[in-house]
């Protein structure tokens, strides 16, 4: 038994760090080698169990290393890795797979047990897939088995398999460690962790719901930064926004009102830079801090583009998004009103919004935005003059002679800003190809070598392009990065924003009407909907309640619960009220017509209600009723069926004795219950009537049978009350 329970418990011990371990590599954050050593490790010791062989690393070479590796992890903190969460998981991961093979004493199982669990502690901070509920369910089904173990070997005193010994004291090795009798106890023991780990599962679930939410950040705040972060900050280098073009990883999820076809196809708008050195965009304004209008409210005015819109373009949206290291908040054209658990806020000049509040990072938020409606011919009219304090939109550094002699010719033809900005927007559109392929090296004139030689690029060349040229005309301008369009999801009624969707557009200033946004990328680019499978929707609905519901999971979304749980319940309430009633008075009704028909129709009710009852007894008692016509059938016909019928007519003579006091038990053969008879006459009757019985029952004699009626009538025609004997 003790062995048995060593060797399960050894392998629940195993996959409970492999399934860990398996937890942390599906995050993505582990780098190859980590992957391979741990990956080795693993397999060896999977191998050692399969084959029983015992692989231990000496005792002084574990200290030693262990020694080591502390000057290790303080170089990988410093100078590898550079980060603290991603150097601790390197000194976790060593650690297993030292205590992998230096198992020896029971601590040494208790320690690889929580080194496993700490796996799973840095892939719940890696990571918020919905994918990550399914891992950790089956980790705790591991968990469950491991932990019954080795409560059940602690309390047997485990550690070695006990040995076998020969009646003489000779050894004869180890006891087998999967004996057919111990085998029910590995299905039972995997039968009973389903049902614990759900059992957890659910109490986990109802504590998590109702138990009061706090939000911090805690360990989360160590979690690396994503590409996404560092395409979105104050300075960008040419090229950043195409790689993170290259991912299709989800970013946010956009619930706009009342548009549940998906109708829009707008701009996300998140950082403007407006200082270009050539190769790169930077921001060179300061931000100012917003002010708090109480109850999560912040008020923006009337920050970036003043074009006349349509009072009647209004929309209203929330946002969800992804935990992706940066502080922008990203919203459709001419926000107007924001709304979230975070403070405090502050807006630079490029009208981007950002999140100063280090303790809530960005996560979910609504807002109000007015969608600009172009009016072309008031901006054509604007004056050509750049505006007062526009300078540093038309700062350049210095460019190929090239570029600027480009912008004239296309626009020779153009009387006013806005028809140039129009004219370099087409040109663009229509001149230049649209590709995410990267040059290989970094040209020393990246605008140029767009323009002239390679001809095609991504959104960030066409849009820092056009933002170049239309400075060299006089015409302040800046680029914009955010993203566009996104794929809509008919379950959720949200637009999907990928990586994939990030984008680069220009806006122009336009004295007296302020900024207004051109996209000079090509139109072919613009259409990049993947056409979802009806599965990856319900997938992607899936990762969007995980997100709102669990990883969000706040006080906030405990009040939306508790608001609607109790709606809903009022509602069910009213709703049964309403059923109960509707079903008393449809009884009431039929009461009140069977009545009738009572009243008028007594006769007929009464006999329709006996031919019910009987009917009822008749259905109920008709094996009995069965069984009794055809005893009678028989007793009536002994010649049909000898054997049968001389049987009943037997045990209804038995019968019929039995209440005269002569009973036969059930050891007495029919010869002795003869003897037991004291009535002379009575005797001699039986014994005839038992002899043409004999005969019937055991020789299928057909006369016989036929003759045991009128026996039976002799002997209830001469029988006689037995005689008993006077008490003392």
């Amino acid at each position: 038994m003790a062995a048995a329970i060593e060797r399960y418990f050894n392998v629940a011990l195993f996959f409970l760090v492999l399934s860990g371990f398996l937890m942390l590599a599906a995050t993505g954050a582990l780098d190859l080698p980590a992957l391979a050593i741990v990956g080795l490790a693993l397999l060896t010791r999977g191998y050692s169990l399969l084959t029983r062989r015992d692989l231990q690393i000496p005792e002084s070479w574990t200290t030693l290393l262990t020694l080591v590796y502390v000057l290790v992890y303080f170089a990988d903190y410093l100078f590898l890795s550079g980060a603290f969460l991603t150097a601790t998981i390197h000194l976790v991961l060593f650690l297993i797979v030292m205590r992998l093979f230096s198992l020896q004493r029971p601590r040494d199982h208790y320690l690889l047990a929580v080194l496993a669990f700490l796996m799973v502690l840095a892939s719940a901070v890696l990571t918020v897939g919905s994918t990550f509920v399914f891992a950790f369910a089956a980790f705790l089904f591991v968990a469950v088995l491991t932990f019954v173990l080795m409560e059940m070997r602690h309390s047997i005193g485990g550690g070695t398999a006990p040995s076998l010994v020969s009646k003489s004291g000779q050894a004869l090795g180890t006891e087998p460690p999967f004996p057919g009798k111990h085998r029910r106890m590995a299905y039972n023991l995997v039968a009973i962790a389903p049902a614990l780990m759900l059992l957890i599962l659910a109490c986990s679930f109802f504590i998590f719901f109702f138990l009061p939410r706090v939000s911090s950040r805690y360990l989360t705040a160590y979690a690396p930064t994503s590409d996404v972060s560092t395409g979105f900050s104050d300075h960008l280098q040419l090229g950043r926004i195409g790689q993170i073009q290259q991912s299709s990883a989800v970013v946010m999820h956009i619930e706009i009102d009342n548009d549940t076809q998906g109708l829009y196809e707008l701009k996300w708008r998140g950082v403007a830079l407006n200082t270009f050195n050539g190769n790169a965009w930077s921001n060179s304004f300061g931000s100012t801090q917003l002010e708090f209008s109480g109850a999560g409210v912040y008020r923006l005015g009337r920050s970036g583009p003043t074009t006349p819109v349509n009072p009647r373009r209004n929309i209203h949206y929330s946002v969800l998004m992804e935990p992706l290291g940066t502080n922008v908040f990203f919203l459709a054209e001419r926000p107007r009103v924001l709304r979230g658990n975070y403070r405090p806020l502050s807006i630079d000049a490029g009208g981007a919004i950002y999140n100063m509040d280090l303790e809530h990072p960005i996560a979910r938020y609504e807002a109000d935005s007015e969608l600009p409606d172009v009016d072309a011919d008031a901006l054509r009219l604007a004056p050509n003059a750049p505006a007062e304090r526009s300078d540093a939109y038309l700062k350049l550094p210095p460019i190929d002679l090239r570029i600027s002699k480009l912008a004239e010719d296309i626009t020779a033809g153009s009387s006013n800003n806005y028809d140039k900005a129009l004219a370099i927007e087409q040109y663009l559109r229509t001149h230049l190809g649209y590709t995410l392929e990267l040059p290989r090296t970094q040209p020393k004139d990246p605008l140029a070598h767009f323009l002239f030689e390679r001809k095609q690029g991504h959104c960030e060349y066409f849009a820092s392009s056009m933002a170049v040229m239309l400075r060299t005309l006089g015409i302040p301008s800046r680029i914009v990065n955010g993203f566009r369009g996104g794929e809509f999801n008919d379950l959720t009624g949200q637009y999907v924003i990928r990586a994939s969707n990030a984008h680069s557009w220009v806006e122009a200033f336009f004295p007296g009407f302020g900024w207004v946004s051109f996209d000079p990328t090509p139109a072919s680019s613009l259409s990049n909907h993947d056409g979802w499978s009806r599965l990856q929707l319900y997938v992607d609905a899936a990762a969007s309640f995980w997100r709102e519901w669990i990883i969000n999971y706040d006080i906030h979304h405990q009040r939306e619960l508790g608001q609607t749980a109790a709606t809903n319940t009022r509602r069910f309430l009213d709703d049964a009220r309403v059923w109960i009633e509707r079903q008393h008075r449809a009884l009431l009704r039929r009461a009140r017509r069977a009545h009738h028909h009572i009243a008028d129709f007594p006769a007929q009710w009464l006999g329709t209600v006996i031919g019910a009852v009987l009917f009822m007894i008749a259905v109920t008692n008709s094996r009995r009723l069965l069984r009794a016509l055809r005893a009678y059938h028989l007793r009536a016909n002994p010649g049909r069926s000898p054997r049968e019928s001389a049987a009943l007519w037997y045990e209804r003579m038995v019968a019929r004795l039995g209440r005269l006091g002569w009973r036969k038990s059930a050891s007495q053969t029919p010869a002795d219950f003869i003897a037991a008879i004291q009535e002379p006459e009575l005797k001699m009757r039986v014994a005839v009537f038992t002899q043409h019985y004999e005969s019937a029952r055991f020789g299928k004699s057909v006369e016989d049978a036929e003759v045991l009626p009128r026996l039976f009538e002799k002997i209830t025609a001469g029988e006689r009350p037995p005689k008993r004997e006077e008490s003392g």
